[in-house]
């Protein structure tokens, strides 16, 4: 039975919810084409998912061990690592589809961890020389451990990076949107200022016209007049 300061339960409900989401982000992906921005864009959400799935496993590993209040039992211990375990190969199963190779491997990695062997045990019956073999046999178990957690973290570093780049692809293109934005606005401007001068330009022209279309008829109105007072 859980204490109420025992966050693994809730914890491990948050990571299946995000394992339920990428699995249905990956049926979706079936469903869109193979390539283009929208693929991508797609895709490289999933593996930064995965990446964040996987981070939380790592931590409920960690809380199993570290779990305040009351002892757990050994049943619900194991029952705990068969439900981790259980989720990390789902995770690894998604992972594969997407050929995370890297992170297909992490059980090798955290074997370990999932498996706790006891080292005292282990060096029961041993002699001197047993001891000292067996020390050096963990340590070699650490060292390729750790080697193991370098290509992981070198994975996850590439994913990052591949994320930064992308990033940076989108604020180019907003950045060119808004030049684009910026050159229609300023020809805008210059049509806007065009026709101004072309209206200011046309009402000058009739203001001429009508001008001259009265000065014309004043004229032949005179010569009107003086032809009446010179033939009558």
């Amino acid at each position: 039975m859980a204490s109420s300061m025992d966050s693994w339960p809730r914890e491990y409900n948050e990571a299946v919810k995000l394992a339920d989401d990428i699995s249905g982000m990956i049926s979706e992906k079936s469903s869109m084409p193979t390539s283009g921005p929208e693929a991508q864009r797609h895709s490289s959400a999933i593996r930064r998912k995965i990446t964040i799935l996987s981070t939380r496993l790592d931590s409920l590993q960690s809380l199993l061990s570290k779990i305040p209040g009351k002892p757990l039992t050994d049943k619900e211990m194991n029952r705990r690592k068969d439900m981790l375990s259980n989720l990390r190969s789902k995770v690894n199963q998604m992972a594969s589809t997407l050929n995370m190779s890297n992170f297909a491997n992490r059980d090798s990695l955290l074997g370990s961890e999932s498996k706790p062997v006891d080292a005292i045990s282990r060096a029961s019956g041993l002699d001197n020389h047993g001891v000292v073999g067996l020390q050096r046999q963990i340590m070699k178990e650490q060292d390729e451990g750790l080697e193991r957690l370098e290509e992981s973290v070198t994975s996850t570093k590439h994913i990052a990076l591949a994320v930064n780049e992308e990033l940076n692809l989108h604020t180019r293109l907003i950045d060119n949107l808004d030049d684009h934005v910026d050159v229609t606005n300023s020809r805008l401007q210059r049509v806007q200022r065009n026709l101004a001068i072309l209206n200011k330009r046309t009402r000058g022209g009739c203001s001429c016209l009508c001008l001259l279309l009265s000065v014309l008829g004043i004229v032949g109105l005179v010569v009107a007049i003086w032809l009446l007072v010179k033939y009558l």
